[in-house]
């Protein structure tokens, strides 16, 4: 099991399976659906892990289920992306 991501800017942190679900979760998927594609990932034996391979694993994984989740969880990701520009540019502070 990954125990550590490494960001997309080279920062590292804790690989914590319940941040995959709550975000599938919050994109359309079954809690059952989201429970599932986090095991996958966590059966991946690494020590460190790139979010954009847990992203891609993420995306695969909710594809088979439907395509429409596919979208969603883009979608949702986008605007968590987003908001969390704005807050580190400082536009909510």
């Amino acid at each position: 099991m990954p125990k550590i991501v490494v960001k997309k800017d080279g920062r590292e942190e804790e690989f914590i399976p319940e941040k995959i679900v709550v975000a599938a979760v919050r994109s359309g998927a079954t809690p059952e659906v989201a429970r599932k594609i986090a095991k996958d990932i966590e059966k991946i034996e690494k020590e460190k892990i790139e979010s954009s391979e847990i992203r891609e694993e993420v995306l695969k994984n909710l594809r088979k289920e439907s395509p429409i989740l596919e979208k969603r969880w883009l979608a949702y990701d986008e605007s968590v992306k987003r908001l969390y520009k704005h807050y580190k540019d400082g536009l909510y502070g």
